[in-house]
């Protein structure tokens, strides 16, 4: 049975309702992570979220990534709130999952209103995210 999917924000994604949650597979072996993600494709789930913060995820994301190019939307995450160091963790991220950029890079876990000011603040993550978006490494911004 296919797994019904609708519109993802304004991106123009058609995106599965089941959205793999890749935190999953932050202290798996890659043999493990191998089995978990062809299940993903064995029930077409065409969206992937992960985050810099999540282990070896991303490590883990690759091998598929390489395998299956442009099959899934993806989404990365920073916990960083200067320019500085969202655009080293974004250069790790990409790296990592080795792709030359993904389609939505949100910050991550923006809660605290001091978080807030200094993400969105001169200087702050905000800033880099989009100066990535403009380089093409990324899509979409999001929180």
């Amino acid at each position: 049975m296919p797994i019904e999917t609708a519109e993802f924000g304004r991106t123009g994604h058609t995106s599965t309702r089941v959205i793999f949650g890749a935190a999953a597979l932050a202290a798996v072996s890659q043999s493990v992570a191998d089995r978990t993600l062809d299940v993903l494709l064995e029930y077409g789930v065409n969206h992937i979220d992960v985050a810099a913060s999540y282990g070896e995820a991303e490590v883990r994301l690759r091998p598929l990534l390489r395998r299956e190019p442009d099959r899934f939307f993806l989404a990365t995450k920073t916990g960083e709130r200067t320019a500085a160091g969202a655009r080293e963790e974004l250069h790790r991220s990409l790296d990592r999952l080795g792709v030359d950029h993904v389609d939505l890079w949100q910050l991550h876990a923006l809660a605290d209103p001091i978080e807030w000011d200094v993400a969105l603040s001169p200087g702050g993550a905000i800033e880099a995210a989009l100066a990535a978006r403009d380089e093409g490494l990324v899509r979409w911004i999001g929180v």
